[in-house]
């Protein structure tokens, strides 16, 4: 009688769980077991290709655990930079969530829903060791970024303040096209995120380097559809118990701790909830 009654509670209390949920996207997920990320391929060390033509990354290793612990299978969805909001738009949305180092911003916030922050970034420059002696030598230099970023327009505001009344940034498609740019010298530096553009110096050590301070911040967001708060309720839950676990500074350190390959200090804490 009492493993009876036990077993009846639990399915209350999931019951209770599923109804605390209910919304379009979560009682997809539930009702099909499959929870489909949108995720790059090219965004080391975030999301890409290795040497063993597995598909790793901080944010593969995210995406994998809250699928796990909502009970669904991970479907990965490539996207880059031109498609990772359009392809929450659609109706049905192409993926469920995105994590494809995307800053939160309020003009992308108009769009989709974001999760709290789950990464601390900020843009930075990255040239050939010792091109730039001193941060003011950007302003004269040919700097390219990534189309469809908010990269291109803080470069373009930096440089202005640096003394270049009308600067040009050019847009590549990607950040390996935007890096191929570099190293064969079509442009003097590049500028992004700081751990992607470490992800890429990594590639080549000793040849790249990092150049000046931060010139944005760039709190990242888990993209979600619009205005479903029973969905964006679940992410934000989901990733608080893996902060609160441990879990999260676990896969953090596999990625960027001192012992990794492209090691960058946590800056602030994931915002918790009572």
């Amino acid at each position: 009688m009492r493993v009876l009654k036990i077993t009846a509670m639990a399915a209350l209390l999931l019951m209770a769980a599923s109804v605390a949920f209910a919304g379009p996207t979560y009682d997809r997920v539930m009702s099909t077991k499959v929870l489909k990320a949108g995720i790059s391929n090219q965004g080391i060390p975030f999301g890409f290709i290795n040497d063993k033509n597995e598909w790793v990354g901080f944010d593969v290793d995210m995406a994998t655990e809250i699928a796990k612990r909502l009970g669904a299978n991970l479907e990965k969805v490539v996207v880059n930079n031109n498609t990772r909001i359009s392809f929450v738009q659609t109706n049905p949305p192409k993926v469920d969530m995105v994590l494809s180092n995307m800053t939160h911003k309020r003009v992308r916030d108009e769009k989709i829903d974001f999760s709290i922050t789950y990464f601390f970034d900020g843009q930075k420059f990255l040239a050939k060791k010792g091109a730039v002696k001193n941060v003011a030598d950007l302003a004269n230099m040919k700097v390219g970024s990534m189309q469809g970023t908010t990269s291109i327009v803080n470069a373009t505001e930096y440089l202005k303040s640096l003394g270049n009344a009308a600067p040009k940034v050019t847009g590549y498609d990607g950040e390996v096209a935007m890096f191929e740019a570099l190293r064969s010298g079509r442009v003097q530096a590049i500028t992004t995120d700081s751990t992607i553009l470490l992800g890429y110096a990594a590639k080549v050590p000793g040849q790249f380097e990092l150049v000046g301070e931060f010139i944005s911040d760039e709190p990242y967001g888990i993209g979600l559809p619009q205005d479903d708060s029973a969905w964006r309720d679940a992410i934000n839950f989901t990733v608080q118990d893996m902060w609160k676990d441990g879990t999260y500074m676990t896969i953090y350190n596999k990625w960027f701790g001192p012992d990794s390959a492209y090691p960058f200090p946590m800056t602030s804490k994931i915002e918790m909830w009572p």
